[in-house]
């Protein structure tokens, strides 16, 4: 039993862990962002569009109410909302995915013109003389020398 608490510890503290639980967390805030885009922006558009208060007057009463009895309710408009919110949120994350993969990709780019710049530089550099050039000389003036 030590042991699985040891593991439960290593994973917990894992760094995966910490941003898996951070991604949930903006997850939710982002829900109620995409719940609110949904809700008060593209379920009036609907509504206007089909004449109707919001999406739930789309739903389809099949047994009214009776004693004792609830109502029957095809729910095609609560059902058409979740699908529109999926659809939002989905489109959402591809726009936020895609933008965050074309700033990497344009910081990548900056960081290898960097290095190119850097290693043509170091090329142009005026090279010195080599170790084999400089004992040559050397040998060259002790012979004069002698």
């Amino acid at each position: 039993m030590k042991k699985f608490f040891e593991e439960f510890k290593t994973f917990i503290s894992r760094g995966n862990v910490m941003d898996m639980a951070i991604g949930v967390i903006i997850g939710g805030a982002f829900g109620a962002i995409t719940s609110s885009l949904v809700a008060d922006v593209v379920t009036p558009l609907l509504a206007a569009l089909f004449q109707s208060p919001n999406t739930d007057a789309l739903n389809i009463t099949l047994r009214a109410a009776s004693e004792g009895q609830e109502p029957i309710v095809l729910g095609l408009g609560t059902f058409l909302g979740a699908i529109i919110n999926f659809l939002v949120i989905a489109l959402v994350l591809f726009s936020v995915i895609k933008a965050m993969n074309k700033a990497k990709e344009l910081a990548e780019k900056a960081l290898n013109k960097k290095k190119e710049e850097e290693a043509a530089a170091a090329a142009e550099e005026p090279k010195g003389p080599t170790t084999e050039e400089l004992l040559t000389e050397i040998l060259a003036e002790l012979k004069k020398k002698a």
